[in-house]
């Protein structure tokens, strides 16, 4: 009679341990990476300052997982945006001007590194690139092409048409339509014709992209159009894939112009913001910065303007002091959904694209 009461006790023991046992983390179904060009964390402060006469005031400082990443290239303390942006969607660094591949060697390219919207493409997931920067430049080109050198943006284009992993990016919107189109050019390609030979839609603005849009390049010359709107129209158009989907954000948030940069700081807070409110608890949502910037709050008191009220680009720039050049310490990193646990204390800028991958459950 005790040994089966003693079996009876060991096994309700048992099931019990069984259910206190943690849940397995659940898994992002859509991942939005949002990347503020050289939003350091001083420039952060500064923003938050002058938009709310307060430091700490930003949405993405309150974020429920914060950490600090570091931000160095493969033989630099200080990053460019392209080795910058590769070491975040492929887990790897490279030299500065190198966007997702490793450096070329005895005058071979170097290994091709594929990125987390390539893996996300084998994946049948719904991808995207927004940027209220150029098309074929540093932040967005490394997520979708692989180039030796960032400057050569004809070559880098044409792999939206021609990607070498899955059927590649499906929604391109953003800036840098003239360059884009007449480098293309120049190379002989007609790039509307080969767009929609290879599936796309073309439209002249991000804004004139519908709801209905399942492939779709949209590029502009007008770098302030409304990219709030804009991705919440792409959220809503890749978010229709059943498999789940990869979207890009990037604002330029270089404070050479202070009140630009400063404003556009703002506004991707509140890009952020909107879309933590809108999209469900199965996404995950990352901020992070490729590199900070030599902006630094130099004094001021509180409760006056941090920025001359008639502050213009080239005037001094009262509290702030601006150097003009990109700077190598930590930034920010902010998350909240399926694997933003990951995100803590200080790390590497590789670290990114595991956290990444492992929320999508690739590795």
């Amino acid at each position: 009679m005790f040994k089966k009461t003693l079996t009876a006790l060991l096994a309700s023991l048992v099931l019990a341990a069984a259910g206190a046992a943690p849940a397995a983390p659940a898994r992002a179904s859509g991942i939005i990476l949002f990347l503020g060009d050289a939003g350091g964390t001083s420039t952060l402060a500064a923003a938050s300052i002058y938009g709310h006469n307060d430091p700490q005031a930003l949405f993405l400082q309150h974020m429920p997982h914060i950490g600090l990443s570091e931000t160095s290239a493969l033989d630099r303390w200080v990053t460019d945006s392209a080795a910058g942006m590769t070491a975040i969607v492929t887990g790897q660094k490279t030299a500065n001007g190198v966007l997702s591949e490793m450096p070329s060697e005895g005058g071979k390219d170097g290994r091709v590194l594929k990125t987390i919207l390539e893996y996300a493409e084998e994946h049948g997931l719904s991808t995207g690139v927004i940027s209220n920067m150029p098309m074929a430049d540093a932040t967005p080109a490394a997520c979708y092409a692989h180039s030796d050198s960032r400057k050569k943006w004809g070559e880098i284009f044409a792999q939206v048409m021609h990607p070498r992993f899955g059927d590649g990016v499906d929604l391109v919107l953003g800036a840098g339509r003239t360059r884009i189109y007449n480098d293309t050019k120049a190379m002989g390609i007609d790039l509307d014709a080969g767009l929609k030979q290879a599936g796309f839609a073309v439209y002249d603005s991000p804004e004139a992209v519908p709801e209905t849009a399942r492939r779709a390049v949209a590029l502009t010359d007008n770098a302030e159009y409304d990219i709030a709107a804009v991705t919440g129209r792409a959220i809503d158009i890749l978010s229709r894939n059943p498999k789940g989907f990869f979207l890009m954000v990037e604002v330029d948030m270089h404070t050479d112009n202070v009140k630009r940069g400063l404003e556009h700081a703002l506004l991707m807070d509140k890009i952020v913001r909107q879309t933590a409110g809108r999209v469900k608890d199965d996404t995950l949502i990352l901020f992070t910065a490729d590199h900070s910037f030599d902006l630094r709050i130099r004094g001021g008191k509180k409760g006056e303007p941090i920025l001359p009220p008639d502050y213009t680009r080239g005037n001094p720039a009262g509290s702030l002091r601006v150097d003009g050049s990109h700077t190598g310490e930590q930034v920010l990193v902010a998350a909240q959904g399926p694997g933003a646990d990951q995100v803590h204390g200080y790390m590497l800028n590789t670290d990114l694209f595991h956290v990444m991958m492992r929320a999508y459950g690739f590795e």
